[in-house]
Protein backbone atom coordinates (compact mmCIF):
# COMPACT_ATOMS: atom_id res chain seq x y z
CA UNK A 1 0.00 0.00 0.00
CA UNK A 2 1.21 3.28 -1.31
CA UNK A 3 0.69 4.85 2.42
CA UNK A 4 -1.86 4.29 5.46
CA UNK A 5 -5.03 6.46 4.70
CA UNK A 6 -4.61 8.15 7.63
CA UNK A 7 -0.91 8.69 7.72
CA UNK A 8 0.94 12.20 7.67
CA UNK A 9 0.79 14.00 3.59
CA UNK A 10 3.99 13.29 1.95
CA UNK A 11 5.19 16.62 0.35
CA UNK A 12 5.78 16.06 -3.51
CA UNK A 13 9.36 15.77 -3.10
CA UNK A 14 9.08 13.31 0.17
CA UNK A 15 6.69 11.54 -2.21
CA UNK A 16 9.05 11.26 -5.35
CA UNK A 17 12.03 10.08 -3.36
CA UNK A 18 9.63 7.26 -1.95
CA UNK A 19 8.63 6.00 -5.18
CA UNK A 20 11.91 3.93 -6.08
CA UNK A 21 11.62 2.20 -3.07
CA UNK A 22 7.71 1.63 -3.62
CA UNK A 23 8.01 0.96 -6.89
CA UNK A 24 8.11 -2.43 -6.79
CA UNK A 25 5.30 -2.88 -4.24
CA UNK A 26 1.64 -4.20 -5.54
CA UNK A 27 -1.29 -1.93 -4.67
CA UNK A 28 -4.77 -3.08 -4.51
CA UNK A 29 -5.88 -0.39 -5.66
CA UNK A 30 -10.89 33.22 -2.42
CA UNK A 31 -14.07 33.30 -3.53
CA UNK A 32 -16.82 31.13 -4.48
CA UNK A 33 -15.77 29.41 -8.07
CA UNK A 34 -17.19 31.47 -10.72
CA UNK A 35 -19.67 33.62 -8.16
CA UNK A 36 -20.87 29.93 -7.94
CA UNK A 37 -18.69 29.27 -4.58
CA UNK A 38 -18.18 25.48 -6.59
CA UNK A 39 -14.81 24.67 -7.84
CA UNK A 40 -17.12 22.14 -9.63
CA UNK A 41 -16.16 16.57 -13.95
CA UNK A 42 -15.98 13.45 -15.37
CA UNK A 43 -16.95 12.64 -19.23
CA UNK A 44 -16.50 9.18 -19.79
CA UNK A 45 -13.24 8.46 -21.81
CA UNK A 46 -13.27 6.60 -24.78
CA UNK A 47 -12.42 2.99 -24.63
CA UNK A 48 -8.76 2.05 -23.69
CA UNK A 49 -6.25 0.57 -26.68
CA UNK A 50 -5.87 -2.73 -27.00
CA UNK A 51 -2.03 -2.13 -26.44
CA UNK A 52 -1.81 -0.65 -23.12
CA UNK A 53 0.61 1.48 -24.09
CA UNK A 54 1.42 4.27 -21.46
CA UNK A 55 2.26 6.57 -24.30
CA UNK A 56 0.51 10.09 -23.94
CA UNK A 57 -2.43 10.37 -26.09
CA UNK A 58 -1.99 10.74 -29.74
CA UNK A 59 -1.83 14.02 -31.38
CA UNK A 60 -5.15 15.73 -33.21
CA UNK A 61 -5.96 13.77 -36.70
CA UNK A 62 -7.62 15.29 -39.12
CA UNK A 63 -11.29 14.56 -38.73
CA UNK A 64 -12.89 13.11 -42.67
CA UNK A 65 -16.44 15.46 -41.49
CA UNK A 66 -16.58 17.78 -38.76
CA UNK A 67 -20.28 17.79 -36.62
CA UNK A 68 -22.93 19.72 -37.84
CA UNK A 69 -23.09 23.44 -36.55
CA UNK A 70 -26.36 22.82 -34.77
CA UNK A 71 -27.03 20.26 -32.96
CA UNK A 72 -29.92 19.07 -30.45
CA UNK A 73 -30.57 17.99 -27.00
CA UNK A 74 -33.74 16.37 -25.52
CA UNK A 75 -34.39 14.65 -22.28
CA UNK A 76 -35.54 11.24 -22.60
CA UNK A 77 -36.18 9.86 -19.73
CA UNK A 78 -35.40 9.61 -15.73
CA UNK A 79 -33.32 6.90 -14.96
CA UNK A 80 -33.78 7.77 -11.28
CA UNK A 81 -33.75 10.09 -8.44
CA UNK A 82 -33.85 11.36 -5.17
CA UNK A 83 -30.07 11.31 -5.07
CA UNK A 84 -28.07 13.25 -1.84
CA UNK A 85 -25.50 15.60 -3.10
CA UNK A 86 -24.58 13.88 -6.28
CA UNK A 87 -20.96 13.91 -7.46
CA UNK A 88 -19.09 11.20 -9.60
CA UNK A 89 -20.81 8.98 -11.63
CA UNK A 90 -18.66 6.19 -13.76
CA UNK A 91 -20.38 3.65 -16.19
CA UNK A 92 -20.08 -0.19 -15.36
CA UNK A 93 -19.24 -2.61 -18.16
CA UNK A 94 -23.27 -3.85 -18.82
CA UNK A 95 -24.54 -0.75 -18.71
CA UNK A 96 -25.80 0.15 -14.81
CA UNK A 97 -23.77 2.70 -13.28
CA UNK A 98 -21.92 4.14 -10.23
CA UNK A 99 -22.59 7.34 -8.45
CA UNK A 100 -21.03 9.00 -5.03
CA UNK A 101 -22.32 11.27 -3.01
CA UNK A 102 -20.40 14.13 -1.97
CA UNK A 103 -21.71 15.24 1.13
CA UNK A 104 -22.79 11.35 2.46
CA UNK A 105 -19.37 9.70 1.26
CA UNK A 106 -21.14 6.79 0.17
CA UNK A 107 -21.55 4.95 -3.77
CA UNK A 108 -24.19 3.65 -4.94
CA UNK A 109 -24.97 1.28 -7.85
CA UNK A 110 -27.64 2.31 -10.36
CA UNK A 111 -29.29 -0.35 -12.37
CA UNK A 112 -29.36 1.18 -16.35
CA UNK A 113 -32.77 -0.07 -17.31
CA UNK A 114 -34.85 -0.12 -13.97
CA UNK A 115 -33.12 3.14 -12.28
CA UNK A 116 -32.96 0.88 -9.30
CA UNK A 117 -30.49 1.76 -6.49
CA UNK A 118 -28.10 -0.61 -4.59
CA UNK A 119 -26.32 0.50 -1.61
CA UNK A 120 -22.23 -0.34 -2.63
CA UNK A 121 -21.33 1.12 0.86
CA UNK A 122 -19.31 4.42 2.59
CA UNK A 123 -15.85 5.23 1.91
CA UNK A 124 -13.99 5.65 5.22
CA UNK A 125 -11.95 8.84 5.78
CA UNK A 126 -14.27 11.40 3.64
CA UNK A 127 -14.07 14.37 5.38
CA UNK A 128 -16.98 16.70 3.62
CA UNK A 129 -17.24 19.88 4.34
CA UNK A 130 -17.69 22.98 1.88
CA UNK A 131 -16.85 21.58 -2.08
CA UNK A 132 -14.45 18.75 -0.68
CA UNK A 133 -16.01 15.23 0.23
CA UNK A 134 -16.63 11.69 -1.87
CA UNK A 135 -16.19 13.63 -5.48
CA UNK A 136 -15.14 11.79 -8.37
CA UNK A 137 -15.41 7.85 -9.45
CA UNK A 138 -13.80 5.75 -12.24
CA UNK A 139 -14.15 2.09 -13.26
CA UNK A 140 -10.34 0.61 -13.81
CA UNK A 141 -9.48 0.00 -17.39
CA UNK A 142 -9.28 -3.56 -16.24
CA UNK A 143 -12.11 -3.81 -14.45
CA UNK A 144 -13.51 -7.24 -15.62
CA UNK A 145 -10.40 -8.79 -14.17
CA UNK A 146 -9.90 -6.54 -11.05
CA UNK A 147 -13.21 -5.58 -10.58
CA UNK A 148 -11.23 -2.05 -8.69
CA UNK A 149 -13.61 0.96 -8.62
CA UNK A 150 -11.64 4.28 -8.00
CA UNK A 151 -12.52 7.60 -5.63
CA UNK A 152 -11.29 11.01 -5.50
CA UNK A 153 -12.11 12.22 -1.98
CA UNK A 154 -11.51 14.87 0.93
CA UNK A 155 -10.17 13.47 4.14
CA UNK A 156 -9.23 15.59 7.19
CA UNK A 157 -5.54 16.39 5.59
CA UNK A 158 -5.56 16.22 1.94
CA UNK A 159 -7.35 15.10 -1.22
CA UNK A 160 -6.21 11.60 -1.99
CA UNK A 161 -7.37 9.24 -4.30
CA UNK A 162 -8.25 5.34 -3.40
CA UNK A 163 -9.24 1.94 -4.90
CA UNK A 164 -11.70 -0.59 -3.88
CA UNK A 165 -12.14 -3.90 -4.57
CA UNK A 166 -15.82 -4.65 -5.82
CA UNK A 167 -17.95 -7.32 -5.34
CA UNK A 168 -21.19 -7.10 -5.99
CA UNK A 169 -21.96 -11.02 -4.25
CA UNK A 170 -21.69 -9.35 -0.54
CA UNK A 171 -24.66 -7.79 1.10
CA UNK A 172 -25.79 -4.86 0.42
CA UNK A 173 -23.71 -1.78 1.90
CA UNK A 174 -20.73 -4.46 2.18
CA UNK A 175 -19.77 -4.43 -1.54
CA UNK A 176 -16.49 -2.52 -1.32
CA UNK A 177 -13.69 -3.48 -0.27
CA UNK A 178 -11.06 -1.52 2.62
CA UNK A 179 -9.39 1.58 0.29
CA UNK A 180 -5.87 1.38 -0.88
CA UNK A 181 -4.02 4.72 -1.09
CA UNK A 182 -2.71 5.45 -5.31
CA UNK A 183 -2.04 9.15 -4.69
CA UNK A 184 -2.22 11.35 -1.55
CA UNK A 185 -1.05 14.80 -0.35
CA UNK A 186 -3.06 16.48 -3.02
CA UNK A 187 -3.92 20.12 -1.26
CA UNK A 188 -7.34 20.27 0.19
CA UNK A 189 -9.31 23.41 0.88
CA UNK A 190 -13.12 24.51 1.35
CA UNK A 191 -13.18 25.49 -2.27
CA UNK A 192 -11.59 24.50 -5.28
CA UNK A 193 -10.33 20.62 -4.20
CA UNK A 194 -10.82 19.55 -8.38
CA UNK A 195 -12.12 16.19 -7.90
CA UNK A 196 -12.51 14.60 -11.59
CA UNK A 197 -11.14 11.06 -12.15
CA UNK A 198 -10.65 8.96 -15.53
CA UNK A 199 -8.68 6.75 -17.33
CA UNK A 200 -7.50 7.79 -20.55
CA UNK A 201 -7.32 5.58 -23.87
CA UNK A 202 -3.67 5.13 -22.85
CA UNK A 203 -5.44 3.30 -19.74
CA UNK A 204 -3.21 5.73 -17.96
CA UNK A 205 -5.34 7.20 -14.70
CA UNK A 206 -6.22 11.27 -14.79
CA UNK A 207 -7.13 13.57 -12.80
CA UNK A 208 -8.19 17.05 -12.26
CA UNK A 209 -7.69 19.19 -8.83
CA UNK A 210 -8.25 22.46 -7.72
CA UNK A 211 -5.45 25.43 -6.30
CA UNK A 212 -7.90 25.58 -2.99
CA UNK A 213 -8.09 29.30 -3.41
CA UNK A 214 -4.39 29.43 -2.65
CA UNK A 215 -3.65 30.78 -6.15
CA UNK A 216 0.31 30.50 -6.17
CA UNK A 217 0.18 26.95 -6.13
CA UNK A 218 -1.01 26.41 -9.57
CA UNK A 219 2.19 28.12 -11.14
CA UNK A 220 3.95 25.98 -8.61
CA UNK A 221 4.90 22.58 -10.46
CA UNK A 222 6.07 21.06 -6.91
CA UNK A 223 2.82 21.18 -6.02
CA UNK A 224 -0.53 18.87 -6.78
CA UNK A 225 -2.91 21.06 -6.42
CA UNK A 226 -3.85 23.41 -10.08
CA UNK A 227 -3.08 20.73 -12.15
CA UNK A 228 -4.01 17.79 -14.15
CA UNK A 229 -1.97 14.32 -13.12
CA UNK A 230 -1.50 11.83 -15.00
CA UNK A 231 -0.51 8.15 -13.34
CA UNK A 232 -0.53 4.61 -13.17
CA UNK A 233 -2.92 2.54 -11.97
CA UNK A 234 -0.99 2.44 -8.91
CA UNK A 235 -0.20 6.24 -9.33
CA UNK A 236 3.18 6.25 -10.24
CA UNK A 237 4.55 8.89 -13.08
CA UNK A 238 4.34 7.80 -16.61
CA UNK A 239 6.70 7.72 -19.13
CA UNK A 240 6.54 10.59 -21.19
CA UNK A 241 5.06 12.71 -18.35
CA UNK A 242 6.77 16.30 -18.80
CA UNK A 243 9.05 15.59 -15.92
CA UNK A 244 9.85 11.75 -15.20
CA UNK A 245 9.38 11.88 -11.76
CA UNK A 246 6.17 13.75 -11.74
CA UNK A 247 2.28 13.19 -12.13
CA UNK A 248 1.69 16.67 -12.91
CA UNK A 249 0.39 16.42 -16.69
CA UNK A 250 -0.48 20.00 -17.21
CA UNK A 251 -0.06 23.45 -14.71
CA UNK A 252 -1.66 26.67 -14.53
CA UNK A 253 -5.02 25.61 -13.36
CA UNK A 254 -7.58 27.31 -11.00
CA UNK A 255 -10.30 24.62 -10.65
CA UNK A 256 -10.45 21.42 -13.17
CA UNK A 257 -13.65 19.74 -13.15
CA UNK A 258 -14.44 17.75 -15.82
CA UNK A 259 -12.19 15.25 -18.39
CA UNK A 260 -12.76 14.19 -21.60
CA UNK A 261 -11.04 12.57 -24.71
CA UNK A 262 -12.76 12.88 -28.29
CA UNK A 263 -12.72 10.54 -30.98
CA UNK A 264 -8.37 11.61 -31.83
CA UNK A 265 -7.87 10.76 -28.33
CA UNK A 266 -7.29 14.07 -27.30
CA UNK A 267 -7.64 15.59 -23.64
CA UNK A 268 -10.08 18.18 -22.92
CA UNK A 269 -11.00 19.79 -19.49
CA UNK A 270 -13.39 22.30 -18.36
CA UNK A 271 -11.82 24.74 -15.55
CA UNK A 272 -13.90 27.57 -13.33
CA UNK A 273 -12.91 30.98 -13.86
CA UNK A 274 -13.02 33.29 -11.18
CA UNK A 275 -15.07 36.33 -12.30
CA UNK A 276 -14.92 36.57 -16.00
CA UNK A 277 -14.14 33.53 -17.96
CA UNK A 278 -14.96 29.93 -17.78
CA UNK A 279 -12.64 27.93 -20.27
CA UNK A 280 -12.51 24.57 -22.28
CA UNK A 281 -9.14 23.68 -22.46
CA UNK A 282 -6.97 21.27 -24.75
CA UNK A 283 -4.57 19.70 -22.88
CA UNK A 284 -1.33 19.64 -23.71
CA UNK A 285 1.99 17.59 -21.64
CA UNK A 286 3.57 20.50 -20.11
CA UNK A 287 1.45 23.35 -20.95
CA UNK A 288 0.94 26.36 -18.52
CA UNK A 289 -2.96 27.29 -18.66
CA UNK A 290 -2.29 30.53 -17.01
CA UNK A 291 -3.90 30.83 -13.55
CA UNK A 292 -3.45 33.50 -12.06
CA UNK A 293 -1.96 35.13 -14.27
CA UNK A 294 -4.62 35.05 -17.08
CA UNK A 295 -8.10 33.98 -16.89
CA UNK A 296 -9.93 33.62 -19.91
CA UNK A 297 -8.45 34.20 -24.19
CA UNK A 298 -5.40 36.38 -23.79
CA UNK A 299 -2.97 35.75 -25.91
CA UNK A 300 0.22 36.19 -23.90
CA UNK A 301 2.80 34.25 -24.60
CA UNK A 302 4.15 31.41 -22.64
CA UNK A 303 0.37 31.02 -21.35
CA UNK A 304 -1.75 28.32 -23.40
CA UNK A 305 -5.62 30.16 -24.32
CA UNK A 306 -8.91 28.35 -24.02
CA UNK A 307 -10.43 26.70 -27.31
CA UNK A 308 -13.40 28.25 -26.10
CA UNK A 309 -14.81 30.94 -22.56
CA UNK A 310 -17.84 31.70 -21.28
CA UNK A 311 -19.33 34.24 -18.74
CA UNK A 312 -19.39 32.74 -15.48
CA UNK A 313 -22.89 33.28 -15.18
CA UNK A 314 -23.60 30.89 -18.47
CA UNK A 315 -21.58 27.85 -17.37
CA UNK A 316 -19.45 27.66 -13.84
CA UNK A 317 -18.51 24.39 -15.87
CA UNK A 318 -18.51 20.83 -13.51
CA UNK A 319 -18.22 17.28 -16.37
CA UNK A 320 -17.81 17.04 -19.51
CA UNK A 321 -18.48 14.17 -21.67
CA UNK A 322 -18.19 13.41 -25.44
CA UNK A 323 -20.17 12.39 -28.20
CA UNK A 324 -21.00 13.10 -31.89
CA UNK A 325 -18.46 15.14 -32.68
CA UNK A 326 -18.74 17.44 -29.45
CA UNK A 327 -17.84 17.91 -26.07
CA UNK A 328 -21.06 18.49 -23.56
CA UNK A 329 -20.22 20.06 -20.79
CA UNK A 330 -22.62 20.41 -17.80
CA UNK A 331 -23.24 23.98 -16.16
CA UNK A 332 -24.00 24.50 -12.53
CA UNK A 333 -24.54 28.25 -12.11
CA UNK A 334 -26.00 28.52 -15.60
CA UNK A 335 -28.00 25.45 -15.35
CA UNK A 336 -27.37 24.38 -18.80
CA UNK A 337 -25.74 21.71 -20.93
CA UNK A 338 -23.37 23.61 -23.60
CA UNK A 339 -22.57 21.47 -26.82
CA UNK A 340 -19.10 22.68 -28.19
CA UNK A 341 -18.60 21.28 -31.98
CA UNK A 342 -14.93 19.97 -32.68
CA UNK A 343 -13.10 20.35 -35.43
CA UNK A 344 -10.28 17.54 -35.65
CA UNK A 345 -7.94 19.67 -38.00
CA UNK A 346 -8.23 22.68 -35.61
CA UNK A 347 -7.43 23.08 -31.96
CA UNK A 348 -7.88 26.89 -31.72
CA UNK A 349 -11.45 27.36 -32.21
CA UNK A 350 -14.24 25.68 -31.75
CA UNK A 351 -16.07 24.49 -35.16
CA UNK A 352 -19.18 26.41 -34.55
CA UNK A 353 -20.50 28.18 -31.70
CA UNK A 354 -21.09 26.44 -28.79
CA UNK A 355 -24.87 26.02 -27.86
CA UNK A 356 -27.02 25.94 -24.88
CA UNK A 357 -29.52 23.71 -23.86
CA UNK A 358 -31.98 22.58 -21.15
CA UNK A 359 -31.78 26.10 -19.60
CA UNK A 360 -33.02 26.58 -16.59
CA UNK A 361 -34.69 23.19 -17.02
CA UNK A 362 -33.43 20.92 -14.33
CA UNK A 363 -31.71 23.56 -12.05
CA UNK A 364 -27.65 22.85 -11.92
CA UNK A 365 -26.29 19.92 -13.44
CA UNK A 366 -23.10 18.38 -12.24
CA UNK A 367 -21.85 15.40 -14.37
CA UNK A 368 -22.32 14.38 -17.69
CA UNK A 369 -21.23 10.81 -19.07
CA UNK A 370 -21.76 8.92 -22.14
CA UNK A 371 -24.08 6.55 -22.59
CA UNK A 372 -23.55 5.65 -26.13
CA UNK A 373 -23.00 7.53 -29.60
CA UNK A 374 -26.16 9.66 -29.31
CA UNK A 375 -27.29 9.48 -25.67
CA UNK A 376 -25.31 11.14 -22.46
CA UNK A 377 -26.16 10.47 -18.75
CA UNK A 378 -26.70 13.98 -17.27
CA UNK A 379 -26.49 14.14 -13.55
CA UNK A 380 -28.48 16.89 -11.52
CA UNK A 381 -26.98 18.91 -8.53
CA UNK A 382 -29.45 20.99 -6.77
CA UNK A 383 -28.87 19.14 -2.86
CA UNK A 384 -25.20 20.28 -2.75
CA UNK A 385 -26.04 23.13 -0.64
CA UNK A 386 -26.29 25.94 -3.31
CA UNK A 387 -28.88 24.74 -5.55
CA UNK A 388 -33.34 25.31 -5.20
CA UNK A 389 -34.41 21.64 -4.78
CA UNK A 390 -37.43 20.27 -5.89
CA UNK A 391 -40.08 17.21 -5.46
CA UNK A 392 -37.56 13.85 -6.72
CA UNK A 393 -34.46 15.91 -6.86
CA UNK A 394 -30.92 14.61 -7.09
CA UNK A 395 -31.63 13.35 -10.80
CA UNK A 396 -30.14 11.10 -12.77
CA UNK A 397 -31.14 12.26 -16.84
CA UNK A 398 -30.86 10.47 -19.98
CA UNK A 399 -30.06 12.74 -22.38
CA UNK A 400 -30.86 11.92 -26.48
CA UNK A 401 -28.10 14.04 -28.62
CA UNK A 402 -27.37 15.34 -32.13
Amino acid sequence: MRGALFGPVQSPAVRRGAVAAMASAALLLTAACSGDGDGGSSGQPAAPTASGSSAPPASPSRSAEPPPAKGSAEVVSTLTEKLKSPWGLAALPGGDLLVSSRDEGTVHRIDGESGKQTLLGSVPGVSASGEGGLLGLAVSSTFGADQMVYAYFTTASDNRIVRMSYDEKRPAGQQLGAPDTVLRGIPKGSVHNGGRIAFGPDKMLYAGTGETGDTGLAQDKESLAGKILRMTPDGEPVHGNPEADSVVYSYGHRNVQGLAWDKDKRLWAAEFGQDTWDELNLIEPGGNYGWPEVEGKKGEAGFIDPVAQWKTSEASPSGIAYAKGSIWMAGLRGERLWRIPLSGDSAKEPYAAPQAFLEEKHGRLRTVVSAGSDRLWLVTSNTDGRGTPKSGDDEVLQVEVE
